[in-house]
């Protein structure tokens, strides 16, 4: 359920690059390369050659091939990635998948679909039901890219960017080898070959090499996102590719879709600084969730890009992260570390006062990881299963004193938050909506304290529960009159809250998407949700010297 909608029911990485800012972003491919000596135990990299501001766009580009995810292929033209048009969109008939806005977008694609329309049909007939009848992304999206590199011969510099990306073939554990061989075999068959000697047409010369084209995928590939971070499918730019991981970034990637520039060809992904980045500076973005704990972040990137982080936040976590730290047991204002099996006695770092039940924190801890799984598998096919599970945990680690910026409580909170807008009943209540607000309080609040200001999940947060604060009240409470905060407030106070919020929520925005693009889609949104709550405001405020005159009179 969108914001809108509840809304109207009240009203109804092995050469490093350099790049340098340029007074408009280039939409041509990658930045400009020089190609000095390769670092071995930095691999690719791109550094800055001159300074960039934040919320400047460091540079964009269409990626080489993408694919959406087969549950969004009948909202989404696949070729500008748009929602439907007002006249709906339109299938192509022959293998009956895939979806475009009109004839431009479906022959803007043709050049990949003439050739995947044909194995999208060959795919179905075989497929033992219909569950299965389209295949995953991952096996649509290797097929555009050896259709690409046959149609683009192997000297373009189209091929020479993909077979340029990093693999890690040698070096793969046994459990990535065979989901490696298995993807492989699927390509093949997605093709209609028989064997991985018929590959060589693609410049693929052995059962080594589509190996490394899938090891390159798996390491490369990046989410195709909305301008919300709402995951679409998959890409391939070999262009980001080329910036190492940092768990503390100096830029991100992300789809604005800018309203400003109508000639940019969507999708088309830009890589914003989200600080002030020096002359010579490496450019970092990061491959995961950076709200996870240290050993978790390193649990992913090795499974996930097979090496081991040592950036700042991973060589020098502050002491207590946030992510696993606690509230002093004398509520000093300080934080102490979690505690585990072998330190059980954690100790304030400002008040010094040690954590008094020990079981109790890691009893919590770990009821809270094993329902943050099971909700997380729940959230889509039992809502009501998963908002229970959150519901219920959630207490258990406040009781236990955990910052909301701690792990698993924020992600619960993001979850229970999410759930709660999804159950949201036929009928807005003032009590379902206060719910959903304090759930997306709680989750600002948790992400101000690991992620900088201007990233974009905590723009985007700060933009919801800007959202959710300036929905029409059901039932708007009498002014309080008992000298206590009551959160979230009522009538001018919450609209007051609404507005400031998303003022915030703008100058991240503007960071995060990009100052060029206004803030891309969700800033442009967000501006013009101020400038009607400000005439709101003005409104409400002129009733009441109106009401205070006639009363004087």
């Amino acid at each position: 359920m969108s914001f809108a909608d509840i809304r109207a029911r009240r009203q109804a990485k092995e050469a490093r690059s350099y790049v340098e800012s340029s007074p408009e972003p280039s939409t041509a491919g990658p930045p400009p390369v020089e190609a000095p000596p390769i670092l071995p135990e930095r691999g690719r990299s791109i550094y800055a050659k001159e300074r960039l501001k934040r919320g400047g766009t460091i540079f964009s580009t269409k990626p080489h091939v993408y694919v959406l995810s087969t549950k969004n292929l009948e909202h989404l033209c696949s070729s500008c990635i748009s929602p439907a048009p007002a006249a709906g969109l339109k299938r192509c008939t022959q293998c009956k998948s895939i979806w475009y806005c009109n004839a431009t977008c479906q022959s803007n694609d043709w050049a990949f679909h003439k050739k995947e329309c044909v194995a999208m049909q060959r795919w179905a007939a075989g497929a033992p039901s219909p569950d299965v009848a389209v295949p995953a992304e991952p096996i649509r999206c290797l097929g555009r890219v050896l259709w690409g590199r046959q149609k683009r011969k192997l000297g373009s510099n189209w091929t020479l960017e993909i077979d340029a990306m990093q693999s890690h073939r040698t070096s793969l554990p046994p459990e990535a080898v065979e989901s490696h061989t298995h993807l492989a075999h699927a390509v093949i068959r997605y093709l209609g070959l028989t064997a991985p000697e018929e590959l060589v047409p693609f410049g693929i010369n052995s059962a080594a090499g589509i190996v490394d084209l899938i090891s390159r995928f798996a390491t490369n590939s990046i989410t195709l996102t909305t301008p919300s971070l709402t995951p679409l499918g998959v890409c391939v730019s070999p262009s980001v590719a080329l910036i190492n991981h940092s768990c503390e970034p100096n830029a991100v990637v992300v789809f604005p879709r800018s309203t400003k520039d109508p000639t940019t060809q969507e999708p088309e992904g830009q890589v914003i600084a989200i600080r002030d980045i020096s002359p010579g500076e490496e450019i970092f973005t990061s491959y995961i969730d950076t709200t996870l704990p240290r050993a978790q972040r390193q649990t992913v990137l090795s499974a996930t890009y097979n090496f081991a982080c040592q950036c700042t936040l991973c060589s020098r976590s502050p002491e207590p992260d946030p992510r696993e730290a606690l509230a002093c047991p004398k509520d000093c204002g300080g934080a102490r570390p979690f505690p585990s099996e072998e330190d059980p006695v954690t100790r304030c770092v400002k008040c010094k006062s040690a954590v008094a039940s020990t079981d109790v924190v890691l009893d919590a801890l770990r009821i809270g990881q094993d329902a943050l799984q099971k909700a997380t598998s729940l959230q889509f096919s039992d809502i009501s299963k998963a908002l229970q599970l959150t519901t219920n945990t959630i207490p258990i680690l406040t009781s236990a004193k955990a910052l909301p910026s701690s792990h698993p409580l924020l992600a619960l909170t993001r979850l229970h938050q999410s759930l709660l807008l999804a159950a949201f009943p036929p009928d807005l209540t003032q009590d379902a909506l206060d719910q959903v607000i304090r759930a997306s309080s709680a989750s600002v609040t948790g992400l101000r304290a690991v992620l900088p200001q201007g990233h974009p999940a905590r723009a985007l947060a700060l933009a919801e529960l800007g959202k959710l604060l300036a929905v029409d009240e059901p039932a708007p409470r009498p002014a309080n009159t008992g000298g206590t905060s009551i959160f979230p407030p009522s009538g001018a106070a919450r609209l007051r809250l609404a507005c400031e919020t998303l003022i915030r929520a703008r100058e991240e925005l503007m960071i995060s998407f990009g100052e060029r693009n206004g803030g891309g889609e969700v800033g442009c949104e967000v501006r013009e949700m101020v400038v009607r709550l400000e005439r709101e405001l003005a409104v409400w405020g002129e009733g009441i010297r109106n009401v205070i005159s006639t009363h004087i009179t």
